[in-house]
C-alpha cells in the first residue's frame, strides 16, 4: 500500500527559464589561447523537490544550431558535419540517471549526454545557488552546474596539426551551466479527472 502511494505521488516540476539560463562552453585553440561560446537555446525541467534532489530528475535539450562564438565563420564551421553537423543531429540532450548529495547545496549529477547521436555517460558537479520568489510571484531556484567533456568521445574529431607542434583545436571541452528555473503550478484537478 506505502508503494503505490509512493508511485503515484505527484512530485513538482520546475521548467527552465531561458532568459536566464545559459551553456557557456571553452576549449582551447592553436594551444596558447582560450575560445569561449554558448548555446543560445536550452530548455529544461527539473522533476522533483528541491529540499531533496536526490530523487530528482532533469532532462535538457539544447538547440545545437544555437551554438554562438562572436564568429561567424567559426559558428558556421561548428555547425557543419565536422563538428556538429546540426542539420543531421539539431539538438543536444542530457537525462539524469543518479543524483548524489555531497554537501548542503552541492551535489553530483550523474546522466547521459547525446551529442552527434553519442551518448556518453558524463558527471556534473552541481550547486544550489538558492530559492526565491520574482516581483512577479513565482518561486525560482538557481543552479550551477559544470563538467568537462572529451569532444572525440562524442565523434568530433576534426582538426588541423601544427606546424609548431600540437593542434589547432583542443580536445577538453569545458563547460559550465548558470539555470534559473520556475516553479509550476500543480493542476490537481486534473489528477482528480483523470
Amino acid at each position: 500500500m506505502a508503494m503505490q502511494q509512493e508511485a503515484t505521488k505527484t512530485r513538482t516540476s520546475w521548467t527552465f527559464d531561458p532568459a536566464h539560463t545559459q551553456v557557456e562552453f571553452s576549449v582551447k585553440h592553436m594551444m596558447v589561447t582560450t575560445v569561449r561560446g554558448h548555446f543560445a537555446d536550452v530548455s529544461g525541467r527539473i522533476l522533483g523537490e528541491i529540499d531533496d534532489p536526490t530523487n530528482a530528475q532533469v532532462d535538457v535539450t539544447i538547440q545545437a544550431a544555437s551554438i554562438e562564438t562572436r564568429n561567424q565563420d567559426r559558428e558556421t564551421h561548428l555547425k557543419s558535419a565536422d563538428f556538429l553537423d546540426v542539420e543531421k543531429y539539431p539538438t543536444i540532450t542530457f537525462k539524469s540517471k543518479q543524483i548524489q548529495q555531497v554537501s548542503k547545496n552541492h551535489f553530483h549529477v550523474y546522466g547521459d549526454l547525446t551529442i552527434k547521436g553519442v551518448t556518453k555517460e558524463v558527471e556534473l558537479d552541481a550547486a544550489i545557488n538558492g530559492v526565491g520568489k520574482s516581483p512577479w510571484g513565482q518561486e525560482v531556484v538557481g543552479i550551477t552546474a559544470e563538467t568537462v567533456l572529451t569532444r572525440q568521445d562524442y565523434g568530433l574529431t576534426w582538426n588541423v596539426a601544427l606546424e609548431s607542434g600540437g593542434v589547432l583545436v583542443g580536445n577538453t571541452v569545458k563547460v559550465s551551466a548558470e539555470i534559473e528555473a520556475i516553479k509550476q503550478a500543480t493542476d490537481q484537478t486534473q489528477n482528480a479527472a483523470g
